[in-house]
């Protein structure tokens, strides 16, 4: 990764791009939560408050977020707008949270945002509101804020961190709210039934909103509904006002018809697989009609949007013979949206599963709404993240639910996928397969070994072609410009 130098506030010293991700990574980590608004608050008022210099639209939901934003943003900027998109977590890199144009910004941007907020940082961890200093998120996010309203962009896509009402994202106001398919994950955090975590997301729904909601259990569809009613918000429902009125499949993904706020929209390429991303795409042209005054988008502009989103790490075949799949699906909502999308777009047997989890997460469930996918199952662990289960600790899972004679455990990512693809190989009886899921962050790992160094483009290879792999590649270390981290950088990176 190559490396950029400024100096330092007050002082002669120069700093790396690696030294800024340090500065920033050694910060209290976004997946140990710290519910307050008041620092984030504190902070954009210093900044002048940046999130209100251009309109935002706000995703939340428990899956489909990324791919939701990132199908939303493709639409607006084929429509002539310039955008902002904020997400999270990331696959390879910190830049690439933030995008502008449907880029990631620069190293050396990065570094320069960084450097213009990081005193009224120091003023507001001075005064520890709530006892806390400012949180990664929490920056992050304000510098999202800052570097779009610099840019500027006229429309920013920003996707939730976790939850809605305590996240830092929810200083602004969304004029549209998305809100994807919401199940039971991050219990510990947002609340142990559908209906409390719908409540938590349902926070970003604000007055006067367009409230794009999809289609929900019963008891999130309530909550939801009675959030828009207590503040005024127009909800618009999946399969009602909006929704996928028909779908094929087609090479590279899938042919569509939509329910646009006019009428169908006919023949829609969207070069994701599966049902879910169909509905994400209903949910992405709805959100762009609402933000546009619930007026049509020009059917062309529409395909021209959707058949140039790129979304990593969903679905993504990376190699071919055998083919090797990337799916960052961390739950048994999303693992479940994987397994039908691989029934339908893939013929693949045997299936070789390489997973690794977050321990933290519903690991049974997951292992269990695979299953029946999966030939066999090599797990392995989490290499960059303190919280990664054990390989031998999944193992032992994974064995009462495939059974020990379907299960190999490998600690090392890249030992677990070479012995993954040696399994698929080794049954001829039809077209082989790998798909390396369980974790966004297993996925951002596997992706560098099996794309490249971490700053590859979105496609994968063309069929037929590998791209070499690099057997030491540590996404955290290239962060770090190549600098080994400490057990502490690790478990903060994520």
């Amino acid at each position: 990764m190559p490396d950029t130098a400024l100096t330092a506030p007050g002082t002669d010293e120069t700093r790396t791009h690696a030294d800024v991700v340090r500065d920033l990574t050694s910060r209290w980590p976004e997946h140990r939560v710290a519910p307050s608004l008041g620092r984030i608050t504190a902070l954009t008022e210093l900044l002048g408050d940046p999130q209100r210099a251009y309109p935002v639209i706000h995703v939340t939901g428990t899956n489909g977020k990324g791919s939701t934003a990132a199908m939303t943003e493709s639409l607006l900027r084929a429509a002539g707008l310039r955008t902002g998109r904020f997400t999270s977590p990331h696959l390879t890199a910190l830049t690439e949270r933030i995008s502008i144009d449907g880029e990631p910004i620069s190293d050396e941007r990065f570094d320069e945002v960084w450097a213009e907020l990081e005193p009224y940082v120091a003023i507001v961890d001075e005064q520890r509101i709530d006892g806390v200093v400012c949180t990664f998120f929490e920056i992050m996010t304000a510098m999202a804020f800052a570097a779009f309203a610099d840019a500027p962009v006229d429309v920013a896509v920003i996707e939730v961190g976790l939850g809605g009402t305590w996240d830092a994202t929810n200083v602004a106001d969304g004029g549209v709210a998305v809100i994807t398919p919401i199940d039971l994950d991050h219990t510990h955090l947002l609340g142990s039934t559908v209906a409390e975590i719908a409540r938590e997301k349902a926070g970003i729904i604000k007055p006067g909103a367009h409230a794009i909601l999809a289609g929900q259990p019963l008891e999130a569809a309530q909550v939801l509904l009675e959030r828009c009613a207590e503040v005024g918000a127009l909800p618009q429902r999946e399969g009602i006002d909006f929704g996928v009125l028909g779908r094929q499949l087609a090479v590279d993904g899938q042919l569509v018809r939509l329910n646009g706020a006019e009428g169908p929209v006919e023949d829609v390429f969207v070069p994701l697989h599966g049902a879910h991303q169909a509905s994400n795409a209903g949910l992405a042209l709805a959100a762009v009609e609402a933000f546009l005054g619930l007026k049509a988008l020009n059917p062309d502009v529409a395909r021209e949007g959707f058949a140039q989103v790129t979304v990593p790490g969903r679905l993504e075949v990376v190699r071919r013979s055998p083919t090797v799949l990337l799916d960052a699906a961390h739950n048994p909502h999303g693992a479940a949206a994987a397994v039908a999308a691989l029934d339908e777009a893939f013929d693949l047997t045997p299936l070789v599963g390489v997973l690794g989890v977050m321990a933290d997460k519903d690991v049974r469930g997951l292992l269990e709404t695979f299953e029946p996918a999966l030939t066999h199952v090599v797990v392995t662990q989490v290499a960059s993240s303190g919280r990664g289960m054990p390989a031998e600790e999944l193992g032992e899972l994974a064995a009462e639910v495939f059974g020990a004679e379907r299960v190999t455990v490998a600690p090392r990512l890249d030992d677990a996928l070479e012995t993954a693809v040696g399994l698929a190989e080794g049954d001829g009886a039809g077209s082989s397969g790998v798909i390396v899921s369980g974790s966004v962050v297993l996925v951002g790992e596997a992706r560098g070994l099996l794309v490249g160094n971490g700053q590859a483009g979105a496609g994968s290879p063309n069929p037929g072609e590998e791209a070499d792999g690099d057997d030491d590649w540590d996404p955290l270390e290239a962060d770090l410009g190549g600098d080994e981290p400490t057990d502490e950088e690790r478990e903060s990176w994520t």
